[in-house]
């Protein structure tokens, strides 16, 4: 390059230019810059540098707004964690999709309970009570070998099921309801299923999910608070209340007790402390947090820092708690897909045929034989079996696969519900796969149930004195899911705070695109 080339180009990067980068602030913009000598070789040489000096402002500027975009997503992301819990219809469909399981299995057995966890079962408790030693699990049935004390558990076994389906304070149904499956399934570990794994893994992770927001009696109640305060508050005068803002006694009350049972149980040497304290430390980190959780409620007129501070904590651990369900569930299928492939009959198609012939998996020995008596059907089950359950992991990230391949799967637990005779294991299946229903068709379920309320059919009659609407037709309209067209907390427990605002029509999905 030249003297006088250089000399152009060093003129051009040393003039400054204007806030937008492109103009200049002094000189002819448009016109040649001169070398001095007047040179035309310098004219283009110059304008090329004129350019270089425009992109450089504006590659800076571009890399701004790529890191500013970047920082708002990742702002978005932590305000939706942190500030709300996501899925709720999902949790409370597989709150009550395991709850009711639960509760129909203990009704179904209720004449073969004592052969199944009954103190002089097959499985006898001197055996449990070695066996309970040697694996520090939780079992309130080896507090005593009395047929009294089992009687005790097994009822409130059902009473907690029923209660943590309704969604009746549900953050201590959920801890009373993962009672019940630990104490009446770690007595007898041999005596369950597939579908009784589900249930037990299901029990814990549900504790630490927010899952009475919608479709709950919590969600009715805060509802029914929310409205009394409004009118208590509209022109400054109190209104007629009907009972929904009066102080939350039942939830101190159940607390009190609650503490007190559990210092009695931890007293007497009940519960094992395992490592770090075991269950002693869950369950009485569970009390002190409600402890809390009322406090802050309670004090909420002086500050709502404390309260927002355990509503963050509340959301994060209920979100985290949601993708252990979500990851459980893949991993289940992932793994029986993945043995399967390993297995001769699944890889020669055959591997379907000789469930439906064994007495014990055949209620309907002619239904199975129909079934059976194709080859092509045979074939076509055990290969989609296997093609489902490996690719269901795969399909999450594309609605419309995963929807497809959901329903499919549903369908088929369905089908093994009968032929086969598991009902349970199904139905637990099914509800661990409700995690992923799309957010937009709970909702349409719940509407559809709302309009089925409505029929003559499901209309309970009223009776005499017991009110203008009767003591049955006020608890027909409490069954969840019926009226709930927005979220309330999970409620619950002493004093459950400020009730939140109606959801928003498009709510978020949980965790995929759904």
């Amino acid at each position: 390059m030249s003297n006088h080339e250089s000399t152009s180009v060093s003129d051009q990067d040393s003039t400054p230019l204007s806030d937008d980068g492109d103009t200049p602030v002094s000189g002819r913009a448009d016109s040649p810059v001169s070398d001095g000598a007047g040179t035309p070789e310098s004219a283009p040489q110059s304008r090329s540098a004129r350019s270089a000096g425009r992109e450089r402002p504006a590659g800076r500027i571009s890399r701004f707004d790529r890191e500013h975009r970047l920082d708002r997503k990742l702002g978005y992301a932590i305000s939706r964690l942190t500030g709300q819990a996501l899925g709720p219809y999902q949790t409370a469909v597989i709150r009550i999709g395991f709850a009711g399981t639960w509760l129909l299995f203990l009704v179904r057995e209720f004449p073969h309970r004592q052969e199944m966890y009954g103190p002089y079962g097959p499985w006898s408790w001197d055996l449990a009570q070695q066996l309970i030693a040697s694996n520090h699990a939780f079992t309130a049935l080896m507090w005593a070998d009395s047929q009294v004390w089992f009687e005790i558990v097994f009822g409130f076994a059902v009473l907690s099921a029923a209660l943590f389906m309704l969604g009746w304070r549900t953050r201590t149904m959920s801890v009373l309801f993962l009672l019940g499956v630990l104490s009446l399934q770690n007595r007898s570990i041999f005596m369950g299923d597939g579908g009784d794994n589900v249930i037990h893994l299901m029990a814990i992770y549900l504790v630490f999910t927010r899952c009475g927001q919608v479709w709950s009696l919590d969600a009715r109640r805060e509802r029914r608070t929310a409205a009394a305060r409004a009118r208590e508050g509209h022109e400054g005068h109190p209104q007629p209340d009907p009972g929904g803002s009066r102080p939350d006694r039942a939830g101190v009350a159940l607390w009190a007790v609650l503490g007190l049972a559990l210092a009695a149980v931890t007293l007497a040497g009940k519960i094992d402390g395992g490592v770090l304290g075991g269950w002693r430390t869950i369950y009485w980190g569970l009390w002190a947090f409600q402890a809390l959780w009322w406090l802050a409620g309670r004090y909420a007129a002086r500050s709502d820092q404390p309260r927002i501070f355990l509503d963050v904590v509340a959301n994060l651990v209920h979100n985290a708690a949601l993708l252990v369900i979500m990851a459980e569930a893949c991993l289940i299928y992932a793994t029986a897909g993945w043995y399967k492939i390993q297995g001769s009959r699944w890889q020669d198609g055959t591997a379907a045929y000789y469930p439906l012939h064994l007495d014990y998996f055949s209620p309907w020995p002619a239904l199975s034989d129909l079934l059976s008596a194709s080859g092509t059907m045979v074939m076509l089950v055990t290969y989609g079996t296997v093609v489902a359950q490996v690719a269901f992991p795969f399909t999450l990230f594309n609605r419309r696969v995963k929807n497809v391949l959901l329903a499919a799967m549903m369908t088929e637990h369905a089908v093994i519900a009968v032929v086969l005779g598991l009902p349970f294991f199904s139905l637990a299946m099914i509800a661990a796969d409700a995690v992923f229903l799309p957010t937009s068709f709970l909702r349409r379920l719940g509407g559809w149930a709302t309009r089925a309320r409505e029929w003559p059919l499901f209309r309970l009659p009223r009776l005499g004195r017991l009110g203008h609407a009767g003591r049955f037709g006020r608890f027909g309209r409490t069954l969840p899911g019926l009226r709930e067209k927005s979220g309330g907390g999970s409620g619950g427990e002493p004093g459950e705070g400020a009730p939140r605002p109606p959801e928003a029509a498009d709510h978020p999905h949980v965790g995929f695109t759904a």
